[in-house]
């Protein structure tokens, strides 16, 4: 009798997942088991129409999306859940799926549960796109779903939108503005769905913070963070409708897209084969004391669920080493990964070993197999270096793009907002722009020999190899093969902790409409504040500064409230 009174808790506590297998939903089922409730893979059209609760958090990109729908006899069967009026909940493609159809690569069909046309944001007139960090929210219909939500950031990364219109303004719950407005949220009935990512919006309060402080054990920390993060409360109203969710403080009014401070964590093995948090001086990472060690500062899960904690906006992982001996199962980034989705409710990037590559057994995987073993772990967008740099030369040479790079192949499958190029130039000083054949910008401090220009040339292989191809070049090619976002590094700057490169940064982020990610150099709060003010930057990533406490990243963004920058605060 006990045994099936469990059995029939457990299912009353379980939670229908729609995943078809595109992209990171890892950090969905931590938020669903955080919070008590089991979950029920969809396998078959049958599983959706008998699910209590449907979670749909579709990733990737829309006509892929429906091929699988539509193959599957899951995209009827969806139809016919919603027409039923159960609740549903649809995170990000989730929601535009739910339209008539989309642009993107297309026309293509949707669901055509809700009236309207799922659009690209125009980027001709200079905005940035993809839409990718913490914006807010304008709430145009009182739900459950959204209390307490006003007044926060939530988490966005989309270059597609649904435009609102008359035909579906009574489903319109909430919109969002960048650029223009578009949905950000909808609402009938038992039928809920954001564009925002819930998952990835989770923001530790003070109260939170001081609970940790004061030596409470981990996991009652952790479920106090959990249940009162801002977008991790919409998750808990609604799987349990009757509950009014944990209260989230209410903070000043938020207006715009908000500038991010992202904590990277470079990790490698060390000699005695442990995983560790390095940094390097120019891109060297080992001590300048006889033993020659690797810097050891940490361990990457403790250190990224610290900066969690203290209110970075992303948390970055650079595989330095490479494991090229391991099978793609056992990669030791995959656990790092794994463990990282269950503490650190902010985006996941991981970069370094994302190319084809041939284990020690003679097994071949694919960049896109280990992109999608990446992402299946908890990555949210994942970097690629080298690999980037081939493919922009060949398409500089040729103007064709072939498909077949590990960019535009990861691109295609899970969306260009998921894929992040990782560009590591080298000031290389020039008397005049005609000497070079890159372009050159005028620097604001002179060259040894008096030179006023500059031009920098990317490297390969974590720095140790140069390529005849400049930065502002390299960083136009990838944009057209695909790339989301730059993440823009400086060896010269490299752990110098003298502000970054602005003349580079600038010379970039003017020259691509995609988000750049300013790096290397970060020493004070004021630099911080320094290359928002002088460039386009949408991010600015910092390491060594964090892991030796200098300066913590709760005073950078203090420091940049005060300059007048828009941050999301805890």
């Amino acid at each position: 009798m006990a045994s099936r009174l469990r059995l029939l808790l457990s299912m009353a506590a379980a939670v229908t997942l729609l995943d078809y297998g595109a992209g990171n939903v890892r950090s969905v089922r931590n938020a669903i088991r955080h919070l008590g409730f089991n979950i029920r893979d969809v396998r078959s059209p049958e599983d959706i129409l008998s699910a209590d609760r449907l979670v749909f958090p579709g990733v990737g990109a829309f006509g892929s999306a429906m091929d699988v729908l539509t193959r599957t006899g899951m995209a009827d069967a969806l139809r016919e859940y919603i027409r039923r009026d159960r609740p549903f909940l649809g995170i990000c493609l989730g929601l535009q799926l739910l339209f008539d159809s989309s642009e993107e690569n297309g026309p293509v069909t949707g669901l055509g549960v809700i009236p309207g046309v799922v659009r690209r944001f125009d980027s001709s007139e200079g905005l940035i796109v993809p839409h990718i960090g913490w914006n807010a929210l304008q709430i145009n219909k009182d739900t459950q779903l959204l209390q307490g939500v006003d007044g926060h950031h939530v988490y966005f990364v989309h270059s597609y939108y649904a435009l609102p219109s008359d035909a579906n303004r009574d489903w319109i719950s909430s919109t969002c503005n960048y650029g223009e407005s578009f949905i950000s949220s909808i609402s009938m009935g038992n039928i809920q769905a954001v564009q925002f990512h819930p998952e990835k919006s989770g923001v530790p309060t003070a109260e939170q913070s001081n609970v940790y402080i004061l030596g409470f054990p981990a996991y009652i920390y952790y479920i106090l963070l959990f249940r009162a993060a801002t977008g991790l409360s919409i998750f808990e109203k609604f799987l349990s409708p009757n509950s009014s969710g944990a209260k989230v403080p209410s903070h000043k009014k938020t207006s715009k897209l908000a500038k991010r401070v992202i904590a990277c964590l470079d990790v490698r093995s060390n000699d005695n084969g442990d995983l560790v948090v390095t940094k390097g001086d120019q891109y060297d990472v080992r001590d300048h004391s006889s033993s020659k060690e690797v810097r050891n500062l940490g361990k990457p899960v403790e250190l990224a669920s610290q900066y969690y904690i203290d209110g970075a906006d992303e948390v970055s992982f650079l595989n330095i080493t490479g494991f090229r001996a391991f099978p793609l199962g056992d990669l030791p980034m995959l656990e790092v990964l794994r463990c990282a989705s269950e503490k650190v409710f902010v985006p996941l990037t991981v970069g370094g070993g994302i190319r084809d590559f041939t284990d020690a057994s003679g097994r071949y995987y694919s960049s896109l197999e280990v992109a999608s073993e990446y992402f299946r772990s908890g990555a949210d967008k994942i970097s690629i270096g080298s690999d980037a740099v081939f493919a922009a030369e060949a398409y500089l040479q040729t103007g064709v793009k072939t498909g077949k790079s590990s960019l535009e192949q990861i691109s295609r499958v899970y969306g260009n907002q998921a894929v992040v190029v990782s560009i590591d130039p080298r000031r290389v000083y020039a008397k005049s722009p005609d000497e070079v054949q890159f372009k050159t910008v005028k620097v604001s401090s002179k060259g040894p020999l008096g030179e006023e220009y500059a031009w920098y040339q990317c490297t390969i292989s974590g720095g140790r190899d140069s390529r005849p191809i400049g930065a502002y070049e390299l960083a136009q090619a990838v944009e057209e093969l695909g790339a989301g976002e730059i993440l823009l590094n400086c060896i010269d700057c490299d752990g110098q902790g003298c502000g970054f490169d602005i003349d580079l940064i600038k010379m970039v982020s003017d020259a691509v409409t995609i988000p750049v990610i300013a790096s290397s150099g970060a020493g004070s709060v004021e630099h911080f504040s320094e290359v928002f003010e002088k460039t386009n930057a949408s991010a600015a990533l910092a390491a060594g500064i964090f892991h030796r406490k200098e300066v913590p990243i709760l005073a950078v963004k203090e420091h940049l409230v005060d300059a007048g920058v828009e941050v999301r605060m805890q």
